[in-house]
């Protein structure tokens, strides 16, 4: 083969046109996979954190209203879990749970971080667990740990580098410890 016939060959080449709507393919489909792969995942992640955000408002109702006359942090935990139903894998285990005392004088709140579980240890962190008394403020905090939907896809994959051991949720609530009646 000569250079000439090479050369004759490889232009040939550059001038087919067949095969050309493949390479589009090739090039915009995996795209649109990952925006939507990216938003089931969001949406699924969104829904987590509704029910958490459910669970733990049913809670306070719950402990606002008496409820409990002397609320654990298991008996909390457990009504959280609850609210949020299904969405939320090994709910118990992997939700923390934090109660503040909140001064009048000083407005003063507890680090804006909420503490979540650490899965590497095999115990948790240390938390407080302040129900009050009557006519105080009690912010209640609630972090969970979550896995992605479909790990290795789109967001999940973002998500996971600054998360290696799963993602947090947090949900916040506030009430007053209502006066006993006589």
């Amino acid at each position: 083969m000569t250079i000439r016939s090479f050369l004759t060959r490889l232009r040939d080449l550059t001038r087919r046109e067949d095969g050309t709507a493949t390479l589009d393919f090739v090039l915009i489909v995996p795209v649109f996979i990952t925006l939507f792969v990216s938003s089931f995942e969001l949406s699924v992640i969104l829904i987590r954190q509704a029910m958490l955000d459910r669970g733990l408002d049913i809670a306070v109702r719950d402990l606002r209203l008496g409820k409990w006359p002397k609320v654990t942090e298991k008996i909390l935990k457990e009504a959280v879990c609850d609210g949020a139903g299904n969405m939320i894998a090994d709910c118990e285990n992997q939700l923390l749970l934090e109660m503040y005392n909140v001064t009048n004088a000083g407005w003063q709140t507890p680090d804006p971080g909420a503490n979540c579980i650490d899965r590497s240890q095999s115990q948790n962190p240390a938390t407080s667990f302040q129900p009050g008394v009557e006519n105080e403020m009690i912010l209640i905090r609630a972090c969970v740990l979550i896995d992605p939907f479909l790990p290795g896809a789109g967001l999940a994959l973002a998500m996971q580098a600054q998360h290696e051991d799963g993602f947090p949720l947090t949900a916040t609530s506030a009430f007053v410890n209502e006066p006993e009646g006589n």
